[in-house]
């Protein structure tokens, strides 16, 4: 038996879940090596071709098609813009960013985003990336947004602006994903940077925190981490944006851990994918003004396996003494999740994965599916596919697909497709529907078939192609 792939938050089935799960851990059944944390690979009704396009990326994070009819991809180390030709594989660089600042796991060259209303043939195309603002010898990572235009005759990117920058970046969880709504408003993902975990467990987690007015006059943007932004294609505060807290600011959401992944659906609607910390990805529906409860709540207010442990507010053993782990020092405040009351706060679409309590992540590893990158299938070539929401994962190595609709749950139970021995960054649909292009990592772990984890990547820094090929055969009886 396997643990459920997914909760649901509709709290009816949320609990039948939980109670599940809870029956599992109580038989024993989650230290059996058939069971996996990262959830179930099922066997889709549809059959599709595999290519590998190209490889060689030099740690891509994000694709998309770009005004010319070729694929788009930022490469996150090599600090590029690179146009890659899908029938096949070549390649030119639009645009290679000097000023860009890599040295960790989640910085350098990030997300991009086209404008939508191309003027004389010419088209707009925003990029997030980190820089260091420190003049001298020193670092102070940021990070900014940049626009420039796309030259069909040089077939670059030309005449850069600075949209909004001096935005904060740490050396872990920064968020980076960039959107423009149906509202032409650009929607930017800031996470956490790692703060209250790991070597960074001393820093104060500022996903609650809110920017003051006086933070607004001076445009001082400290308080914009753990939040999804929402700005005008000038870099100024939209007119129409939320007052939390009295104060109208580019904050659009906030409360998130780390949200690498931003998709609009066809009715303009926001949807986010965010890592959780060993347990409750999470699938949400971003609304203005919401609070999504990091790091006071993982996945659902549910008491279950999280509870929040401020490291940084250790008394009277000061935190740098104290080395991070499991087992928590009684110098750490620990807070439960039914004891907070939070403003706002909304609950996710769905979690990768809920487990009760006794769940023992020693033995079982993180039961987390990373998810990543998302993108709207909202085409008909592939029956069934229409409005669907598809998100790649970095742990599970696969693809989920999730049926969208108008009810409260909106999100529907996924699928998983084109699993293999990969970690999944992001994904694009090719306008004809028929095909799925996908980016992969350069390093890190996943899952290989015998469900143990690997860092032996099947196809690291490649683009892969999966293309429709009609209804999978049934097996013989």
């Amino acid at each position: 038996m396997i643990l459920s792939s997914f909760t649901t938050r509709t709290p009816a089935l949320q609990l039948a879940a939980s109670l599940l799960l809870g029956t599992l851990v109580a038989a024993g059944v989650t230290s059996a090596p058939t069971v996996n944390p990262r959830g179930e690979w099922s066997t889709p009704a549809e059959s599709f071709r595999t290519r590998v396009v190209a490889t060689g990326f030099s740690s891509p994070w994000e694709v998309a098609w770009g005004p010319d009819g070729f694929l788009w991809i930022t490469e996150r180390v090599g600090k590029r813009v690179v146009r890659v030709n899908p029938a096949d594989g070549s390649r030119s660089v639009a645009v290679t960013i000097d000023e860009v600042y890599q040295r960790v796991g989640q910085d350098g060259l990030l997300g991009m985003a086209f404008d939508p209303g191309p003027r004389g043939g010419r088209s707009d195309v925003y990029v997030m990336y980190t820089y260091d603002a420190d003049a001298g010898p020193g670092e102070r990572r940021r990070a900014k947004v940049r626009r420039y235009t796309f030259n069909p005759a040089t077939q670059r990117l030309e005449h850069p602006r600075d949209v909004v920058a001096n935005l904060p970046h740490g050396d872990d969880h920064g968020g980076g994903r960039l959107a423009i709504g149906r509202d032409g408003a650009l929607y930017l993902s800031r996470g956490d940077h790692g703060a209250n975990f790991l070597a960074n467990r001393c820093l104060a987690n500022r996903a609650q925190q809110l920017p003051t007015a006086a933070d607004v006059r001076t445009r001082t943007w400290e308080a914009y981490q753990g939040k999804i932004l929402r700005v005008n294609p000038d870099g100024s505060i939209p007119a129409d944006n939320p007052v939390i807290a009295g104060v109208r600011s580019h904050v659009f959401s906030y409360g998130h851990r780390n949200p690498q992944g931003l998709a609009v659906t066809a009715d303009g609607r926001i949807l986010a994918t965010e890592h959780g910390q060993d347990t409750d990805d999470e699938i949400n529906l971003i609304e203005a003004g919401r609070n999504y409860g990091w790091p006071l709540i993982a996945g659902f207010q549910d008491n279950q396996y999280y509870a929040y442990t401020n490291w940084s507010a250790s008394s009277p053993a000061p935190c740098a003494s104290l080395a991070y782990g499991r087992d928590v020092p009684a110098s750490v405040p620990t807070i439960t999740e039914s004891a907070v009351q939070l403003p706002n706060l909304v609950a996710p679409l769905r979690t990768f994965f809920t487990v009760p309590s006794a769940y023992d992540r020693r033995r079982l590893g993180n039961a987390t599916a990373a998810v990543t990158g998302a993108d709207i299938y909202d085409e008909t070539a592939i029956p069934g596919w229409r409005s669907s929401l598809l998100v790649t994962s970095l742990m599970s190595g696969v693809v989920f697909r999730m049926p969208l609709s108008s009810d409260p749950e909106m999100v529907g139970p996924p699928q998983t497709y084109f699993r293999s021995t990969n970690r999944y960054r992001d994904l694009a649909v090719a306008p004809d529907g028929r095909r799925i292009y996908v980016i992969t990592d350069n390093e890190g772990r996943t899952l290989a078939d015998d469900r143990t984890v690997t860092a032996s990547l099947q196809n690291p820094g490649a683009l892969l192609e999966f293309t429709y090929a009609g209804p999978r055969a049934l097996p013989a009886r």
